[in-house]
């Protein structure tokens, strides 16, 4: 029996159990029922940014705005990387238009900006948009 881990919700924000060796098994939230491993980034906002940053797993942050061009060709990237790394990092988009207090308090100077999360502490950041590859090579290299 392995360790469990403790991973919000994306949906409720209901913190949950999970253990490690059942990270696989689809697992859902013991409150709303729903999934709590996506295959694909959710929206975070300035309401639920201190809940999702709790837990044992990683979260990837994308800071991004609706008019930037570099966001909006990095987003299919972001979303190639969700369904690759289910159960190993959460990956979330914030939009930094829709969140400016959020944003300012993060620091976000540029966008997009990537902040990788771990048990409520920022433990990395990136400017600028990556390619698959690339981004993949960076969470690895930060222990994702």
């Amino acid at each position: 029996m392995s360790d469990p881990l403790l991973i919000p919700c994306p949906h409720c924000d209901g913190l949950n159990r999970v253990p490690a060796s059942r990270l696989g098994d689809a697992p859902t939230c013991g409150r709303c029922k729903r999934p709590v491993l996506l295959a694909a980034p959710f929206e975070l906002g300035e309401d639920r940014y201190s809940a999702q940053i709790r837990g044992d797993m990683p979260l990837l942050v994308d800071v991004w705005a609706e008019w930037c061009g570099p966001c909006k060709s990095f987003a299919p990237v972001f979303e190639q990387a969700a369904r690759q790394l289910v159960g190993r990092c959460r990956l979330a988009k914030l939009d930094s238009e829709a969140n400016r207090h959020l944003a300012g308090q993060l620091g976000i100077r540029s966008i997009p900006s990537l902040i990788l999360l771990r048990n409520g502490r920022e433990v990395a950041r990136q400017a600028g948009a990556l390619p698959l590859a690339s981004l993949m090579e960076w969470l690895r290299a930060h222990g994702v």
